[in-house]
């Protein structure tokens, strides 16, 4: 069960979003929810840099006065997630560290962290559009990540049983020659999991169920193989361990060794709330996810927030 909820907040078009994702989430689960605002006094006051004769009162006027500008940004970051939450209490927290050291050590204390796609937190450049940041909280964090992209909030869930039979995304993949993808078994739509049977992918799962985030909505688990069996019986593994949780789960399984496209696409065409994803590694299938190049366009093109842990 959800208990408690980071959210880091600055005032990119993303982090906005993951403010009001948080908000929501925390309102529908009674998850204790953390507003965190970063203001880097490392790289304002402590960063060396070469300073001419008679420079130095001039740098410790201009890092007093970005340090006054980056108070000034966190309380109006603050005052936004107050006029959001309306009458839903949460805490202010002040991180006065880097943004990764600073998150690292405060999302420990918190069952999830939430954070826009394309937040700065206050001095950090993404012109790719996804936080520098991510890759740290991926690779050294102990929580997992929902990164939320701009504009988009989670949708509320729904509690509807029903299967839509749709995996028309996949199918339109089958043009692309020997790495084609063919769907096997149709599920519902509501959240996609991407899923491999790799211990990484197992403990997404099981962080993703025993949170409960699929809070009623079915789950379609998505698989790849190098035949239609193959895939399908990872895939039911996937589903068969949530349906224990009580989650609405089924498998669906594809032929195919390009699995950001497949994910993307069946979670464009559902549409998913939600995408789940934790496998990596260097090997054909979901696990190669989680590396460089592949890693970045999952959640910088991603068409919903993603729940991730390594």
């Amino acid at each position: 069960m959800l208990r408690s909820i980071l959210v880091a907040l600055d005032d990119t078009p993303g982090a906005e979003a993951a403010c009001d994702v948080a908000i929501d989430l925390a309102r529908r689960t009674g998850a204790a929810l953390t507003a965190a605002a970063v203001l880097d006094r490392p790289h304002i006051q402590d960063q060396h840099e070469p300073t001419p004769p008679g420079g130095a009162a001039f740098k410790e006027r201009r890092d007093a006065a970005l340090l006054r500008k980056a108070g000034v940004d966190a309380e109006a970051a603050f005052a936004a997630c107050a006029m959001a939450a309306g009458d839903l209490p949460f805490t202010q927290l002040i991180l006065e560290d880097a943004p990764e050291p600073a998150l690292l050590t405060a999302g420990a204390a918190h069952d999830l962290v939430v954070i826009g796609r394309d937040s700065t937190l206050g001095r950090e450049e993404n012109p790719d559009g996804l936080a520098p940041v991510i890759e740290a909280l991926l690779k050294d964090g102990a929580r997992p990540l929902l990164v939320v992209p701009p504009l988009a909030p989670l949708p509320r869930a729904h509690r509807a049983s029903g299967e839509d039979g749709a995996t028309g995304a996949i199918a339109a993949l089958l043009r692309d020659g020997e790495h084609a993808l063919r769907a096997v078994t149709p599920t519902g739509s509501g959240i996609l999991v991407g899923y491999d049977g790799s211990i990484p992918a197992m403990r997404v799962l099981q962080l993703f169920a025993l949170l409960g985030l699929d809070e009623g909505s079915p789950v379609r688990v998505l698989a790849l193989g190098d035949s239609a069996a193959a895939a399908e019986a990872v895939a039911e593994q996937g589903a068969s361990y949530l349906r224990r949780h009580g989650i609405n789960a089924r498998g669906v399984g594809a032929i195919g060794a390009k699995p950001v496209d497949a994910l993307l696409a069946e979670a464009s065409a559902m549409p998913a709330r939600l995408l789940v994803a934790g496998a990596y590694g260097t090997t054909v299938g979901l696990r190669s996810i989680f590396f460089g190049s592949t890693t970045r366009r999952l959640l910088r093109d991603s068409p919903c927030p993603v729940f991730v842990h390594h």
